[in-house]
């Protein structure tokens, strides 16, 4: 199943995103990897994120692949009492899982950050663009033609 995830850093990111990178391919072998954007932190006020999504294949269970996902993260120093809004050393998200749509408790797929931050769905339609939300039925390069990009903060760096 093809499957996508968010990729986001604000503390040591030259660090904490080459090496979840490493572990994503350990993981899941060859990875599609967006380019990395720098964006304005979102909710609180601190150092730039780096971001990017990456598609891998898999044919593990969803509940398999997040757990996997949360061990990367904390074996890259990320607290698990660490509030939403707020600087991290690494955060992964599964947002995107072949078809699937499941609401259940932390796990929210497709997640609603798809459409609602520019730091998750411009390298999405970058690398997915003729992809379909599952809930929307609109492609993601259609999703982020249309995205209100007014107060864009946030900028490819590589």
């Amino acid at each position: 199943m093809r499957g996508y995830i968010s990729i986001g850093s604000n503390i040591d990111k030259e660090i904490h995103i080459p090496a979840s990178l490493r572990a994503l391919e350990r993981q899941f072998g060859t990875l599609t990897i967006s380019s990395i954007y720098e964006s304005e932190a979102v909710g609180f006020s601190g150092d730039t994120f780096h971001n990017l999504i990456v598609g891998f294949d898999s044919d593990s269970d969803v509940k398999a692949v997040a757990k996997q996902l949360r061990d990367i993260e904390l074996d890259n120093g990320r607290t698990r009492n660490s509030q939403k809004f707020s600087a991290r050393t690494l955060d992964l998200d599964l947002i995107l899982y072949g078809d699937l749509i499941i609401s259940d408790g932390r796990l929210q797929i497709p997640r609603d950050e798809i459409e609602k931050y520019a730091f998750v769905l411009e390298p999405l339609a970058e690398i997915a663009p003729t992809d379909i939300h599952p809930v929307s039925g609109i492609s993601y390069a259609e999703l982020w033609q249309q995205f209100d990009k007014t107060d864009l903060q946030q900028h490819k760096i590589e």
